[in-house]
């Protein structure tokens, strides 16, 4: 168990954008809840029963948008009113802020004096590096472009000018830390986002499908895996859910199963049967090839983002395939590399555990006390 008795009797609030499912930003609260068993969490909304038992058990707090209509699947229409929910939230009785941030969390703000760490997973992911993944003309409506069209500088300046709320950033990939440093002038810690292999196990079974794990949002990128499959005629099973669901099954032929979210034992077993795991879009670090890999399997993935961190094509340990441009064809020629490849599953086994869940616990740990004492000095 790491060292945190230096904390012991600060009022802790961890600040979370949203609790509406088990993705990989709250894989990383549920280490900080299990860190802080009495921090409060904050965020702008919560959909009760969508996360673990671990971080439903805290105390948690919503702001004003929990009482907005059709809040529990279209959040994301909020987004212009974000920065202003996070604004009215009030943080004056904590003695230390943890923040977890895609969007706004990290514009948490307390007392002066009052230290505010934050695990950065991306400056805010609509406005920046992913706007016309969301917005571009085929993507979204034209009203919601209109709008979005003038909301969206204010968002991005609202994004640099409270850069400074944040005291310490904790990025989860060096891909993460260059956009921080680029966007808000601000370095980083780098601590990779946590893989929990003990939910997961070595398997050399061959079920004689393809496996995609993904929220179904445009920048995932499932329409080009779903293309690709469609050329292929091989099976390949979509987990997950979104607001893109409809639009890919309509898209999809016969052989490409929408199976929705999974239990953490039905999951496990759709990794242990598949023949390698589709990562088709940029991720800023990416739990799910991790996930595959603790599993033994290879890893099919577009050389960008996060996935350039864990994803080996080449050296002593081979753990997946990249393809270099988000097209058909260079997709399909890495399916085709993968099928000639021999993959040593243990090795790969080997190589996710060096991300495993209890490292990255330990890491948070030191790291939030040792920027708590640097800055009580």
């Amino acid at each position: 168990m790491p060292d945190l008795s230096s904390l012991k009797g600060m009022r802790i609030a961890l600040v979370h954008d949203w609790l509406t499912g088990m993705r990989g930003g709250e894989k990383v609260l549920e280490v900080l809840c299990e860190l802080f068993p009495d921090a409060t969490i904050f965020t702008l909304l919560h959909n009760p029963g969508s996360v673990s038992p671990t971080i439903e058990r805290h105390p948690i707090r919503t702001s004003f948008i929990q009482r907005l209509p059709m809040k529990t699947k279209q959040y994301r229409n909020y987004l212009p009113l974000m920065p202003l929910a996070i604004e009215m939230m009030d943080f004056s009785e904590f003695d230390l802020i943890v923040s977890t941030s895609h969007a706004v969390a990290k514009g948490a703000h307390g007392r002066p004096g009052v230290p505010h760490i934050c695990y950065c997973h991306t400056p805010i992911r609509y406005v920046w590096e992913q706007y016309d993944e969301y917005f571009a003309k085929g993507r979204a409506g034209l009203l919601t472009r209109a709008v979005m069209a003038l909301v969206a500088p204010y968002l991005r300046w609202w994004d640099v000018r409270t850069q400074g709320r944040v005291d310490h950033y904790i990025a989860n990939s060096h891909n993460v830390a260059g956009r921080i440093h680029r966007i808000y002038g601000r370095t980083s810690d780098v601590i990779p986002a946590p893989v929990d292999t003990r939910l997961f196990r070595v398997s050399t079974r061959d079920d004689g499908y393809y496996l995609i794990v993904s929220a179904l949002v445009p920048y995932k990128r499932v329409d080009l895996a779903v293309d690709a499959f469609n050329r292929t005629g091989d099976r390949l099973v979509v987990v997950g859910t979104g607001p893109e669901k409809a639009k890919l099954e309509q898209r999809a032929k016969s052989n490409v199963q929408f199976v929705g979210w999974q239990s953490d034992a039905q999951l496990a077993d759709w990794y242990a049967g598949c023949r390698a795991l589709i990562f088709p879009g940029e991720e800023d670090f990416g739990i799910v090839p991790l996930e595959a890999m603790a599993s033994g399997k290879p890893v099919v993935a577009y050389a960008k983002g996060g996935a350039l961190e864990t994803v080996c094509d080449q050296g002593e340990v081979v753990s997946g395939v990249f393809f270099h441009e988000q097209t058909l064809e260079a997709l399909l020629d890495a399916l085709a590399k993968t099928s000639r490849i021999q993959f040593r599953p243990d090795a790969i086994r080997a190589h996710a555990e060096r991300f495993d869940r209890e490292m990255f616990r330990a890491q948070m740990a030191e790291t939030i006390v040792r920027h708590v004492a640097a800055q009580s000095r």
